[in-house]
């Protein structure tokens, strides 16, 4: 596959001021080139160009001027995926943009697949898988700690405690091979301690990483909270003040609320997804029924649950149903209407102190943002974090590393053959491979780079 040249458009599709279709192969400046007509008085082929230079022109297809377009050339190896790189900015109307791929399609290049410049940016070794992944979650960032996490990735932190652990791991494996040569021979009691004492170290740091773990996701994906409460105790104003515009529809008529509303928002550097849901009660409205089934349905996805009390009325039997009902769930109990007499009567014991807000002044909702933030991320968050939050994939391998070296570790200190203990150090070795690609599978890669845009 890295023998073709490979296209795409790099911009997100629809009108914009411009797009850019992207080129990368052997070919990719022929391709260009027998597209391109140099405007003006110059008339150098791009094949001649100086590399990472700028060429107005025009994109021409059959003696038809399709755009006008400036052209970037890029040679390898100084490129993004160690090829020869053609980017083409054109007009980004839709359909200019797509005669202009068409055109650079039918010259000979072949249309991308999800992820495959960033795949051969790999494959050439100009960066390794961890930081591979790092380039979609720089695209998918949605909060200032997500992007600030994808380029510590990017520039390689997490990379260089990974390739120091496995260096530590293969030291080690290299040492029990080598008695495995000379099986007349045993190890050394100062040997095996020297050799615990790096498996030791190595559990510690994969520990270490795997803590990095719920905070890694949380960051990427944020989390899910679903606002709750009785009709008109301010769930949808309670909305509005925490994502600082009307979203949602607020009237003194209890029940205006009828189905499930969803907003995000940057909270104190978490994007949170708001959920406000119609008002718990019973009711004989079809509409109303269904509107409380859903918002049942998402409480049951929430990461956390809003529970609003109105202090300005007396605690009702629904109210304290609910309250036990949903004491399980992670929770904070939001006392609304703080400007108005206090009717609730004490506050509940709910675990934690109530947070008291007014929806109209906007009162306590900067505590209310602390506290969301604090259910879910307790401590201070620090740079030295942000540079190894580990994903998914990472952690189910460090996991199964984890397990392989507890195993090897083990083996060594009683003894077993040596050629025992190298096949559990294999395994983890190979596990933490995976992190950074030393050792992957090509349905790794595709399971991966397929989670990227086409001309990414």
């Amino acid at each position: 596959m890295l023998d073709d040249t490979i296209a795409a458009i790099a911009t997100p599709l629809g009108q914009g001021g411009l797009a850019v279709i992207r080129i990368s192969g052997g070919k990719a400046l022929a391709v260009a080139g027998s597209l391109f007509a140099p405007g003006g008085k110059s008339k150098k082929k791009l094949a001649a160009a100086k590399t990472h230079t700028l060429h107005y022109g025009h994109i021409v297809r059959d003696a038809q001027r399709l755009d006008e377009v400036l052209v970037s050339v890029m040679k390898a190896p100084a490129t993004f995926t160690r090829e020869d790189i053609v980017e083409i900015s054109c007009h980004g109307g839709i359909r200019s943009t797509q005669a202009v791929l068409d055109a650079v399609l039918g010259a000979g290049a072949r249309l991308a697949l999800p992820g495959e410049f960033t795949k051969r940016a790999f494959l050439h070794g100009r960066i390794d898988l961890a930081q591979a992944e790092a380039v979609a979650d720089l695209i998918h960032a949605r909060t200032d700690l997500a992007l600030s996490a994808a380029n510590e990735q990017l520039a390689g932190k997490l990379s260089q405690r990974i390739n120091t652990l496995r260096d530590d791991l293969m030291l080690v494996l290299a040492h029990i091979e080598a008695h495995i040569d000379f099986p007349d021979e045993d190890i050394e009691p100062d040997t095996v301690d020297g050799l615990a004492r790096r498996l030791d170290n190595a559990g510690r740091l994969i520990d270490e990483l795997l803590a990095t773990a719920n905070e890694g996701q949380l960051i990427r994906r944020g989390i899910r909270v679903a606002i709750i409460g009785r009709p008109n105790a301010g769930k949808s104003s309670l909305l509005n003040q925490l994502l600082g515009r009307d979203r949602a529809i607020v009237s003194t008529v209890a029940g205006t609320t009828r189905d499930t509303i969803s907003e995000e928002a940057q909270i104190r550097g978490i994007a949170v997804v708001f959920i406000d849901t119609a008002g718990l009660q019973e009711s004989d409205d079809m509409i109303e029924r269904e509107g409380i089934r859903r918002s049942r349905e998402s409480l049951g996805q929430a990461d956390l649950v809003l529970h609003v009390l109105d202090t300005s009325e007396p605690l009702t039997p629904d109210d304290q149903r609910h309250l036990e009902e949903f004491a399980g769930k992670p929770r904070l109990l939001v006392l609304n209407k703080s400007d108005l007499p206090n009717r609730l009567g004490q506050a509940m014991n709910d675990g934690q102190p109530p947070v008291s807000v007014s929806c109209l002044d906007g009162s306590g909702i900067e505590a209310l943002k602390d506290a969301i933030r604090s259910q879910v991320w307790d401590g201070e968050i620090t740079a030295e974090m942000l540079e190894v939050m580990i994903n998914s994939r990472h952690q189910e391998a460090l996991r199964r590393a984890a397990e392989s070296i507890r195993t090897a570790l083990a083996q060594l200190r009683a003894g077993t053959p040596p050629d025992l203990v190298a096949v559990d150090l294999r395994i983890g070795t190979n596990a933490v491979g995976e992190i950074v690609g030393q050792t992957s599978t090509e349905d790794l890669l595709d399971s991966i780079f397929s989670t990227f845009c086409i001309g990414k």
